[in-house]
């Protein structure tokens, strides 16, 4: 027994493996996925341990059970570590049942989860990740007297629920948020932010009903690019012209890309160069319908098969008005309906895109407009940060609250409290007499 200094003097500081009780879980040989009288026993994988979802069932035969009250922790994979409480089942193979015997599962429960981060992080394995027992079986364990590991529980799970309804109205201040920028997109481009008492649909005055072929140049102004076998990698050169790729669009970011075709080749693809100010548009996928402009330093360069080049007519719009009403939810919206493909979305034919309506406003409204959004964007985003902040900061409290409470400073401590050496002395001599109810890892 090792004596702490910074702990209560009632209390006891053990390593932690040698009051546990723990089993791994089997892989059972019988499955459904319908309950049955033949199978009736759920199986504990991860998806019912983490989200109380039952997936498959068991006969039972040959497996590990485990009952309501375990905890279980999270023994291979990328979460090896994390634990929680079990439901009664047949436990699966990548989980542990762990309880011990003498002290409040629940203390214990608590102090692993204080460790998990440290217990991930330092996973074992090169393929897939296991916990390391040598780690965690040898950690030094603050053992409460019996009554005060009670009110350690009930201390930390009254600021745990405290803390969990603050991240929830956070979490809900969030949705607003979003649900907010939503709509002053909508309000913007809908004429109902610069003009009083607009009915929605209505046209305000000065605005303009106008398909996309309206606001782009003739014949240049949408180009898709290239089919894929005009651009093959035996085409690219060290240095040269630039091909812009999907992940330009993507990323909002028109300097990135290494591939590049040689004098012969551009010539070649001419049709397909872009000029400054262009925009360019992601064509297919997840990402279909992200948009970037080129700017005005943006080297010289064609678009490959997976852009859209836009080339507006200035007079008419402007490209932060295109680009702003562009990525805007509603009218990401209409691109992906119109898209094709059902495992992989594709932008819609140049015949049908170009048919796409915009509500345009004249030219210095559209000035006005962008200005009120990006007012209006910049305080959603501190308003943002200040959530993203406080969120992290929670997290931080959490593990704030579990140091705490594993160093005697959580609750207060009686003097009447049996000290924990004289209930480890009755764990120990428990412990001796009976037989093992399970095995350690």
């Amino acid at each position: 027994m090792i004596e702490g200094e910074n702990i209560p003097t009632s209390w006891c500081i053990e390593r932690l493996g040698d009051f546990v009780i723990s089993e791994k879980g089997k892989k059972p040989k019988n499955f459904s996925k319908t309950k049955s009288k033949e199978y009736s026993l759920p199986y504990v994988n991860i998806a019912a341990f983490e989200k109380n979802r039952i997936e498959e069932y068991t006969d039972g035969v040959g497996c590990v059970l485990c009952n309501d009250g375990d905890f279980l922790m999270v023994w291979d994979g990328s979460r090896s570590g994390y634990i929680g409480k079990a439901i009664k089942g047949a436990l699966g193979s990548t989980l542990v049942k762990i309880n011990f015997p003498g002290i409040e599962n629940d203390y214990a429960y608590y102090f692993l989860l204080s460790k998990y981060l440290q217990i991930n992080t330092r996973a074992k394995g090169t393929g897939t990740p296991h916990v390391d027992p040598d780690l965690l079986w040898n950690y030094q364990f603050p053992i409460a007297p019996f009554k005060e590991q009670s009110r350690v529980i009930k201390k930390i799970e009254q600021l745990f629920t405290e803390l969990e309804k603050g991240i929830e109205q956070l979490e809900s201040a969030q949705k607003q948020l979003e649900i907010y920028e939503q709509s002053v997109m909508k309000y913007a481009f809908e004429g109902r932010l610069t003009h009083n008492g607009i009915s929605k649909g209505e046209l305000p005055k000065g605005w303009k009903l106008l398909k996309l072929k309206d606001l782009v140049e003739e014949k240049v102004g949408l180009r898709r690019g290239p089919f894929g076998s005009a651009i093959k990698k035996e085409f690219f050169v060290a240095n040269g012209y630039k091909v812009y790729e999907q992940g330009n669009a993507i990323n909002d970011d028109p300097y990135r890309g290494k591939y590049f075709v040689d004098e012969e080749k551009y010539q070649e693809l001419i049709a397909f160069k872009v000029l400054p100010k262009d925009l360019i548009v992601s064509c297919s996928g997840v990402t279909l319908g992200r948009i970037s402009e080129i700017p005005e330093d943006g080297k010289e360069g064609i678009i490959n098969q997976a852009l859209l080049r836009i080339r507006l007519k200035k007079n008419l719009i402007s490209n932060k008005f295109f680009i702003i009403h562009f990525r805007a939810a509603f009218f990401q919206k209409k691109i992906f309906e119109q898209s094709q493909g059902t495992a992989m979305p594709n932008l819609v034919g140049i015949k049908d895109f170009k048919e796409i309506e915009m509500m345009i406003p004249p030219p210095d409204e559209q000035e006005t407009i962008v200005q009120e959004i990006e007012n209006k964007m910049l305080l959603c985003r501190k308003i943002e940060e200040t959530i993203e902040t406080t969120l992290k900061q929670s997290e931080i409290l959490r593990y704030s609250i579990l140091k705490k409470a594993f160093e005697g400073k959580l609750v207060a401590q009686n003097p009447k409290d049996e000290p924990a050496s004289v209930l480890l002395e009755r764990i120990r001599a428990e412990k001796s007499s009976a037989a093992p109810k399970g095995r350690n890892i």
